[in-house]
């Protein structure tokens, strides 16, 4: 049998040196090494490996061989296992952890293994504020979606936060079409009827709406005295005027002069009465007008301004007709400044080619 062992050794050596020497490998490994016993290795040299006890300690495996624990002595070991939980390797001192086979309760947690785990569980997205915001609308919705809504259009008005807003509460990168996701279930939840609405879904909502809602502001109500005189501001550009309007026979005084000496031109005219025409009240109120600022477009669309509120505080009924006639509405639009190197604000120089 130990001929036979050697014949098919040389074959294989043989056949080993006649390849190439990069891809050689090792012909056979040392017998001291085999896990199974051959003839000429004794059973009895074969002993088992000694007992590994896990510890505490992260450097256990790569200290030298003479601190192993060996099967001669048990108890030494444990001892030396127990002491070595709580003496100083490598200038770190180790304490056992909690549970992990000391004193249990009255040791302290060791620093060293602990983990800072995040708050949510969105950290590691790209948006963790919108999507726990996401998250927290969607668990609302799903919770209380069986509960009674409103019918379509009676939802209390409510302006939600602008994008730019959001973004800039979060400090995130939201888009478009997500923010617009964030609104539909807003939305949605508003839509719940109000005596019904929970309280944390309220609370959610008021999280989301602006600080200054724009539906409530309601104008100051113009003031009328006890002589029937009612008193009315309007402004157009630069211009202001007051306007004192009461019942009389038509009668128009802008600045101590009448109305066709304060102002040339047809149109302007026509535009500081436009709202009495308009409702076919020229000649049964009465009005006297201080303006300033401005030039004559400005100063006339500021008294049809100042005509048409002063109007609506007699007679309230009249809204929708001087509504559509433009008498009460504020016109916005102011001169474009100008700009360095042009004429005006957008007229260029001549060009010339030399």
């Amino acid at each position: 049998m130990e001929g036979a062992v050697l014949s098919r050794t040389g074959f294989r050596r043989a056949v080993a040196a006649c390849q190439h020497p990069a891809k050689r490998r090792v012909a056979q490994q040392p017998r001291r090494f085999f896990a199974t016993p051959t003839d000429a290795q004794g059973r009895d040299e074969i002993t088992p490996a000694p007992e590994v006890r896990l510890t505490n300690d992260p450097d256990q495996f790569s200290r030298s061989s003479t601190h192993a624990d060996t099967p001669s002595a048990p108890s030494a070991s444990r001892a030396r296992g127990q002491s070595n939980r709580n003496t100083v390797a490598n200038g770190r001192q180790y304490r056992p952890r909690d549970g992990g086979g000391g004193s249990g309760t009255g040791s302290a947690p060791d620093l060293r293994r602990l983990r800072i785990a995040p708050a949510s569980p969105s950290y590691f997205t790209a948006t963790p504020k919108y999507t726990d915001d996401l998250l927290m609308l969607s668990a609302l919705h799903r919770r209380h979606q069986l509960l009674p809504i409103l019918p379509p259009g009676q939802a209390p008005r409510v302006a939600w936060k602008t994008i730019d807003q959001y973004k800039t509460e979060l400090a995130e990168p939201v888009r478009a079409k997500m923010y617009g996701v964030l609104v539909q279930l807003l939305k949605r939840l508003n839509y719940i009827h109000p005596s019904l609405l929970p309280e944390e879904v309220a609370t959610a909502l008021q999280g989301f709406k602006r600080e200054v809602q724009p539906h409530l502001n309601v104008p100051k109500p113009v003031p009328v005295s006890q002589y029937g005189v009612a008193v009315a501001v309007g402004r157009r550009k630069s211009a202001s005027a007051t306007v004192h309007l009461v019942e009389g026979t038509g009668e128009v005084v802008i600045n101590g002069k009448s109305l066709s000496e304060y102002f040339g031109r047809l149109h302007d005219r026509e535009s500081c009465v436009w709202a009495l025409k308009a409702t076919a009240r020229l000649d049964k109120y009465n009005m006297w007008v201080v303006t300033d600022g401005g030039g004559t477009t400005g100063q006339a669309e500021a008294i049809m301004l100042g005509v048409g509120r002063a109007l609506l505080a007699l007679e309230p009924d009249l809204k929708m007709a001087v509504r559509r006639a433009g008498a009460i509405t504020r016109n916005p639009k102011r001169v474009e400044r100008k700009k360095p190197g042009k004429l005006k604000a957008r007229k260029m120089p001549t060009w010339v080619k030399r």
